[in-house]
């Protein structure tokens, strides 16, 4: 659509672009209320044996909500906490020779199947339940966003670098000011990709006693209800499509002017 007649064209545009961001934004997640809002209509309308009933109630459900968003979230922090600093770590000069060793233990964490790890964890450590669920959940997930911060920060202009160092800059403000705020989008979509790691892995921690909306899924195979299967299925994937959209904002939000 064209510009009102005596407006500036530039002006009009900026002002559509928040309006475009704000109907995209909001667009997925009336979608994904839809869907539950139809799982909810099915699931009411069918004969719920006491079985499937004390599965399929708001209180059962909204614990298993609540402790998948727990498992996703800590297990999150905790990969980011570890993984960028060891990324900025590994692409110093100084890092090059054990930075192969490092990158091969990073790499075992995905090429062992995670249910072979939460096992592992829980004969080794003899401990079941939350904390087991998201150390394995840590292993699996901190390879995109190590990867991720690593290519990140040696894909910056070296010329930029050597700019900043011109211009008086230390090593430690050269990395702050211009290498991580360049390296930002990168980093952020390796931790969007952890993040939906994440949310479907966290399922299996129904396994050793962790919770979660895996618990609905291995109910429902364990009795033979089919129901109670599908609903813990469908809110998985509705949880992991929302965080994947909620990360998708937070990259356009934090995406540094210019980029």
């Amino acid at each position: 659509m064209s510009a009102p007649a005596g407006a500036d064209p530039l002006v009009s545009a900026a002002g559509d672009r928040p309006r475009r961001a704000w109907i995209g934004w909001l667009a997925l997640p009336a979608v994904l209320a839809l869907v539950c809002l139809g799982l909810w209509l099915y699931v009411g309308s069918q004969p719920l044996d006491s079985i499937e009933a004390r599965s399929l109630n708001a209180s059962t459900i909204s614990e298993a909500v609540v402790r998948h968003v727990q498992l996703t979230a800590v297990s999150t922090v905790l990969v980011v906490g570890l993984a960028v600093p060891l990324g900025i770590l590994l692409t110093r000069p100084f890092t090059r020779r054990f930075r192969g060793a490092l990158l091969t233990v990073a790499n075992i964490g995905q090429a062992v199947p995670t249910i072979g790890v939460l096992a592992l964890l829980a004969v080794a450590f003899l401990f079941l339940g939350f904390w087991s669920a998201v150390v394995g959940l840590v292993l699996y997930a901190v390879l995109p966003v190590l990867r991720n911060t690593m290519v990140g920060l040696e894909q910056v202009d070296p010329t930029v670098l050597e700019a900043g160092r011109g211009m008086g800059l230390s090593t430690g403000q050269v990395l702050r000011r211009l290498e991580l705020p360049l390296a930002v989008p990168v980093i952020l979509a390796g931790v969007r990709t952890a993040l939906v790691i994440n949310v479907g892995t966290a399922t299996l921690a129904a396994y050793i006693n962790g919770g979660g909306l895996g618990t609905l899924i291995v109910a429902g195979f364990s009795t033979n209800r089919f129901l109670v299967s599908l609903t813990g299925a469908v809110l998985t994937a509705v949880l992991a499509l929302f965080v994947d959209h909620l990360a998708g904002v937070a990259e356009d939000v934090l995406r540094p002017k210019g980029l």
